[in-house]
């Protein structure tokens, strides 16, 4: 009888697992894997901002200080061209108020030489929409979707001394490669995103160009 009992015990947890295991299983991921490689000595902070739902009418207070409807990511600069990623929230709940991720706003930095001084920096920007009008590019059958862009240092005297400046430009890439006149980013679609990996492919040219006024003259070494 205590035999009977123990496998029937049995029986009933393993049941139990499977469905557990099942439910995790078909549960929808509600969120996504943000990476983006950076080129050596630059790093950004990134600001997923949320919104009300399309069709909520609820609405966010207005805030000063603390903004719960805002996440931050942020990353420190190394000496190498890295990757890093994040796991970012499709959804959030905010005062009883069904948000969804509307964009994403990142700052780049980049260090262009040993000076403290010597930095610059651009931001990229990330529109996240219901749907895609049919000419944009959906999420591939990989699962990974590749924003690409490209960095550049346009250089400027200042001073009565001349001396150098640098401004960093990052601009988007088509999908052949070829660089764009906007800004680094571009749009995605929300659902396909779920449980997929959106990837911000920052590359950077050696070849720098003038800031204003392009009347400097290449010669070798510079």
């Amino acid at each position: 009888m205590g035999e009977r009992i123990t496998l029937i015990v049995r029986r009933m947890l393993l049941v139990s697992t499977v469905f557990a295991i099942s439910g995790c299983a078909l549960k929808p991921a509600d969120s996504f894997n943000l990476e983006v490689d950076l080129p050596a000595n630059f790093r950004f902070r990134g600001d997923a901002v949320y919104r009300p739902a399309t069709g909520e009418t609820c609405t966010l207070p207005k805030r000063r200080g603390k903004r719960p409807e805002f996440k931050v990511f942020d990353t420190a600069g190394k000496p190498v061209a890295n990757r890093v990623s994040f796991d970012v929230p499709l959804t959030e709940q905010v005062n009883g108020c069904p948000l969804v991720l509307g964009s994403i706003t990142f700052d780049i930095y980049g260090k262009w030489g040993e000076h403290w001084s010597a930095v610059g920096g651009d931001y990229a920007y990330i529109h996240v929409l219901d749907r895609l009008e049919s000419d944009m590019p959906a999420m591939p059958a990989s699962g990974v979707q590749e924003l690409a862009a490209q960095c550049q240092w346009l250089f400027r005297t200042l001073g009565p001394l001349h001396a150098i400046r640098k401004i960093m430009k990052c601009n988007s890439l088509d999908a052949s490669g070829q660089l764009r006149m906007g800004r680094a980013g571009g749009v995605v679609q929300r659902e396909p995103l779920r449980g997929r990996t959106l990837r911000m492919a920052l590359g950077l040219t050696d070849q720098e160009q003038p800031a204003v006024d392009d009347n400097w003259v290449a010669v070798p070494g510079g």
